[in-house]
């Protein structure tokens, strides 16, 4: 290691700790040209994580970006930052143990499901529609039914959601608009 001050090569660690939550080695040195002190840290090169689009162009991993797409899902639903960040890591965390550095972008988005799918309902299926891109209400409803089979929703609700949903495609397949009663 050369002293940022003199130069010279030659210097000895007098302290080392951890540090940045246990991702670096902070060593403390001292020049045995100049006797001046000087810190150092050591980490872990990591290889950047690229992500590949449904279009086949790669852009690098931004967890700030993954924390967006999170939060624009739970937009006024009980879900805490805390939360959001959590699942972000927690995704990071399995995305940097990939051997090759690239990931799919779909493999990202089911992780984000699976997560959301637990910890708020609503937040999951605002999330799936723009993820899968839905292109017709029977793909939320197929959804919603998905997660009243895993969650034991109320029968009714379900009904309710199904003939609202059989009365709009059925004045659109008319043509014409029916004023709501």
């Amino acid at each position: 290691m050369r002293c940022p001050y003199c130069g010279q090569t030659k210097n000895r660690v007098v302290d080392s700790r951890t540090s940045r939550e246990g991702r670096a080695v902070r060593r403390r040195r001292e020049c045995q040209g100049c006797g001046e002190r000087f810190t150092t840290y050591e980490v872990v090169e990591e290889r950047p994580l690229s992500i590949k689009k449904r279009d086949g162009s790669f852009e690098p991993f931004d967890r700030a970006k993954l924390i967006r797409g999170i939060q624009l899902a739970c937009k006024k639903r009980p879900v805490t930052l805390a939360q959001i960040e959590e699942i972000a890591d927690s995704i990071l965390e399995g995305l940097e143990r990939s051997e090759s550095g690239e990931v799919e972008s779909w493999q990202i988005g089911e992780q984000v499901m699976h997560r959301l799918r637990d910890l708020d309902q609503v937040a999951y299926v605002r999330f799936a529609s723009v993820y899968t891109n839905f292109q017709d209400p029977e793909e939320y409803l197929e959804t919603i039914r998905d997660l009243a089979q895993r969650g034991g929703y109320d029968a009714a609700q379900l009904d309710f959601l199904e003939s609202a949903l059989g009365e709009d495609l059925a004045r659109k397949s008319k043509g014409k608009k029916e004023p709501p009663e």
